[in-house]
């Protein structure tokens, strides 16, 4: 990989891409990012920033993952793409196949159709999920830790329609690659993602999760549902990892830890106190179950997830990639303190 070849970046305006941008600077490396509106006057400020502080060294493009073509230009002369582009929406979805699967793999096979048509480019790494790896807690039912050898075939589009469509786009990425043999394709799978964002304009789920911990939705209790967790930051490094890694290749769980709604509360509750609204008990599965649907959850989902634990082996990140992962409290700390820097955070009232 030729270090002053740019990088292409998709969805640079994204949570976890505005990371990679900044690391990718910070290295030296020259970034292309793409974005729906470079002209958007709101949203984009942080990378301007960037672009600021790195002169020359990145420039944005006008790209759409439904638009055939959109990033033949900004890819030329690239070796290595990094595609984080992807919808993120988490709870009630209205229209699952247009929301989230059709823009996940149309995307995916739009972005890979212009890398067919790039002689530069070298390497693909690929924004996966452990919910390709797993639809559901329940499916780790009588075995151990899932790993990257395993793939999630419970979920569909009417349950679990966001793992689903992150499934089926790994695959067709896979599928894409195997047809040909100029490039190579790795793929980076996060659980949770946590940590500081760059930007307030991220609408990640990511930063809805965080939100219940301010807004009372979790004040009487939190559900017992285990999640993969990782810092923001570790998930950035490991996509640029992955792409100037020669040895790179394959799948790579990126989760620091396995950790609960309520763990994160009392991580909170440690560093915060207690003038926010965080969880102090455990909510029963059953009340959880009752309300579900108002808060955007099924039956099903609750069934298939809270109660149930949750172990993934991160062991290749490490040894490969050489990732080292923050501690989770850090992570979580750093978020919610930006949260009241940013002034999302609010305290309980005096009484």
């Amino acid at each position: 990989m030729d270090p002053d070849s740019p990088v292409l970046v998709t969805g640079a305006t994204g949570y976890v891409a505005s990371w990679i941008v900044r690391y990718l600077l910070e290295d030296g490396r020259t970034v292309r990012g793409t974005v729906r509106d470079p002209d958007k006057a709101i949203g984009l400020e942080h990378l301007h920033a960037l672009a600021d502080a790195h002169p020359g060294r990145l420039t944005l493009h006008r790209a759409d993952l439904l638009e055939t073509g959109s990033y033949d230009e900004a890819m030329q002369g690239c070796e290595l793409v990094i595609h984080t582009a992807s919808p993120f929406l988490l709870g009630k979805v209205r229209d699952p196949e247009r929301q989230l699967v059709r823009p996940a793999l149309e995307g995916t096979r739009n972005v890979l159709a212009s890398v067919d048509a790039t002689p530069s480019v070298k390497r693909v790494v690929l924004t996966s999920s452990v919910v390709a790896i797993h639809g559901d807690n329940i499916d780790m039912r009588g075995r151990g830790p899932f790993t990257e050898a395993d793939w999630n075939t419970t979920s569909t589009t009417q349950h679990q329609p966001y793992p689903y469509a992150k499934t089926v786009a790994e695959r067709a990425a896979w599928d894409i690659c195997g047809r040909q043999d100029r490039w190579d394709l790795v793929t980076i799978h996060p659980g949770l993602v946590l940590g500081p964002s760059l930007t307030t304009a991220s609408k990640s789920g990511s930063m809805a999760t965080m939100r219940a911990f301010t807004d009372y939705s979790l004040a009487a209790g939190a559900p017992d549902l285990a999640m993969g967790l990782v810092d923001v930051r570790d998930a950035a490094r490991a996509h640029i990892a992955a792409g100037y890694t020669p040895t790179a290749h394959g799948r790579y769980i990126t989760n620091a830890r396995t950790i609960t709604m309520l763990e994160i509360g009392r991580i909170l509750r440690r560093r915060f106190g207690r003038t926010y609204p965080f969880p102090y008990t455990k909510m029963p599965k059953r009340a959880f179950k009752m309300f579900a649907p108002v808060a955007g959850f099924t039956r099903e989902f609750v069934e298939k997830n809270v109660g149930w634990p949750l172990e993934f082996d991160n062991s290749r990140s490490r040894a490969e990639l050489g990732l080292e992962y923050r501690d989770a409290e850090e992570t979580i700390t750093d978020h919610f303190q930006q949260m009241i820097d940013d002034g999302i955070a609010r305290r309980l009232p005096l009484r």
